[in-house]
């Protein structure tokens, strides 16, 4: 399981920091900003199918989601940083 890579092989040691955020961070980021529109425009669907208290469970869910997906983007970006 333990993968060797040698320092010619691995960008950590030879791409500037600029470009590994960009690289790792900004699809991070994006993942995040699509799954909140995603959340937005589902509280305007349910808003008017629905109604407020629609609204009111996919409020409190939401957090909950929130967290499982930086866990699962934390697991994720550490293992392809890894």
């Amino acid at each position: 399981m333990d993968i060797v890579v040698s320092e010619k092989q691995s960008p950590f040691a030879t791409e500037p920091i600029g470009r590994l955020i960009l690289k790792f961070a900004v699809p991070s980021v994006i993942a995040l900003l699509v799954n909140s529109l995603y959340n937005i425009v589902d509280q305007i669907f349910i808003g008017n199918g629905v109604g407020y208290l629609g609204n009111g469970a996919t409020n409190v869910v939401f957090p909950i989601t929130i967290i499982a997906l930086a866990l699962a983007m934390m697991i994720g970006n550490g293992r392809a940083a890894f």
